[in-house]
């Protein structure tokens, strides 16, 4: 790879700061039991979320609609890459009650990449969050969207739908785009966040990891680069290779370099800044509607 820190070899074992507590408490427990019990499809179990605990004591879970099969290949991503199969038009209403009966307070919803449909999976989100506000009307929304090609029409339709917060993450910077997402184009992700933006949606936000052999400099320019989209919230966190077929990590960002993210995001403007080795895209997101 060609980075400024190829020089670097990469990191051996996890800094202390990595070592996650297992989950634990009523709520948790509760919930957990729910998910066993109804074969409910939460991100949070099947991506291992560190932050399973927290967010769902606090009563926010992460939902992934669109099957489980991917159609990018992006280099830093643990989902299948292949064939996706055909869409579950009744996965709305499934997703719907499953906030219901995990009586989910905040509820995030992400999908895979759809290239292979021609709305690119837009109709089912709009769906989704049209049966998730009539099953639960006091349940506050996030979507975590893909960037639909950057058509028009597609993200019209989660602009129509109107969730408290849309999000679309960067993953890296301008430099490394091309290696960590493959398929996916920097600047037309910030046009996506733009867009949203101008057309009304009220807390625009994204995501950054590091650790991918990016610079400082490199990530301030990052952060600027979502400030001038107007985007409202930013969560920087570290990235850990899913499996050895995965891009490797080149460093392990230091507790102190994430505090100074914070605070040099805090000085741009940002409404919210979440950042830490820990954080994911959803981590606080109950937070990011105010």
């Amino acid at each position: 790879m060609n980075t400024v820190l190829d020089h670097v070899q990469p990191p051996v074992g996890k800094p202390k700061w990595l070592r996650v507590k297992l989950p634990t408490g009523q709520k948790y427990t509760e919930l957990r039991g729910l998910v066993d019990k109804y074969k409910l499809n939460t991100i949070c179990t099947s991506g291992s979320c560190p932050n399973m605990g927290e967010c769902w004591g606090e009563g926010t879970a992460t939902f992934m609609i669109l099957g489980n099969i991917c159609t990018r290949s992006c280099g830093f991503c643990g989902v299948k890459t292949g064939r996706p199969e055909t869409v579950d038009w009744d996965e709305p209403e499934k997703v719907a009650r499953s906030i219901k009966i995990m009586n989910i307070k905040h509820a995030v919803i992400t999908s895979v990449d759809r290239d292979d449909l021609k709305d690119m999976g837009s109709i089912i989100w709009y769906e989704t969050i049209l049966a998730i506000r009539r099953m639960n009307p006091q349940t506050t929304l996030e979507t975590l969207i893909p960037d639909f090609q950057g058509v028009e029409r597609n993200i019209d339709r989660i602009i129509e739908a109107n969730p408290e917060v849309v999000s679309h993450n960067m993953e890296t910077v301008r430099r490394l785009t091309r290696e960590v997402r493959i398929q996916a184009k920097y600047d037309r992700s910030l046009e996506v966040l733009r867009y949203l933006k101008e057309k009304g949606i009220r807390r625009t936000k994204s995501g950054i990891m590091l650790g991918l052999g990016e610079t400082e400099e490199e990530v301030i320019e990052t952060m600027k680069d979502l400030r001038a989209a107007n985007v409202d919230i930013v969560t920087i966190g570290q990235y850990l290779q899913p499996s050895k077929k995965h891009l490797p990590v080149k460093e392990f960002i230091t507790p102190e370099q994430f505090k100074k993210y914070e605070e040099i995001g805090k000085e741009l403007g940002f409404r919210h800044v979440e950042s830490g080795a820990l954080v994911r895209s959803s981590y606080h997101a109950q937070k990011h509607i105010l």
